[in-house]
């Protein structure tokens, strides 16, 4: 338990940091890219606020369950916390571009995949049971990466600040980290 979380038996922030340790010596050895996506749940918190947070929490388990059927074996869905999940995606491409290409082709799998409706039966104590019908999007943000450039720190934080302009692009979306050296 000390390396999955809880609520969905994802690997937790302590494991999502081995795997992605792994992917980078993998993505040095083999000389391909791999990614790294950080997404939030959109409209996650009136749920929560409206059903309370067991409703909440059967989103989570319900998205977790779709972002692992999203990815390949050796990839890593992880939960970050919160309603924030990063998936890491090994061996990708030689090339950047088709690297690109193959990681916005799983992302907007998971996106479209995470869009689809949800629907489950909240039981609460001495009340009826409600069935809650929810939509709820991602915005998605992916920093690649090839061999060792950036650290793990650093790529987390390129993919949380492209996560932040697909929010702040309208929702429901993907955006790629672009640097001043790879735009």
């Amino acid at each position: 338990m000390a390396y999955h979380d809880a609520l969905t038996h994802l690997p937790n922030r302590r494991l999502l940091n081995d795997r992605i340790a792994q992917a980078m010596a993998v993505s040095k050895r083999k000389a391909c890219f791999g990614a790294l996506m950080a997404l939030d749940l959109d409209n996650f918190k009136p749920l929560n606020d409206t059903h309370g947070h067991e409703a909440g929490d059967m989103l989570l388990v319900e998205a977790a369950k779709r972002l692992t059927t999203c990815v390949r074996e050796n990839d890593t869905v992880a939960r970050f916390g919160g309603d924030e999940f990063v998936v890491v995606l090994n061996e990708l491409s030689t090339d950047r571009q088709q690297a690109m290409a193959q990681a916005e082709r799983v992302a907007e799998k998971i996106r479209s995949a995470l869009a689809a409706d949800y629907s489950f039966k909240v039981s609460k104590p001495g009340m009826p049971d409600v069935w809650v019908n929810h939509q709820c999007t991602a915005s998605i943000g992916v920093a690649l990466f090839l061999q060792k450039d950036p650290d793990d720190v650093d790529l987390l934080k390129q993919a949380d600040s492209a996560m932040y302009l697909a929010k702040d692009s309208g929702r429901n979306s993907v955006c790629f980290f672009h640097s001043a050296s790879n735009p």
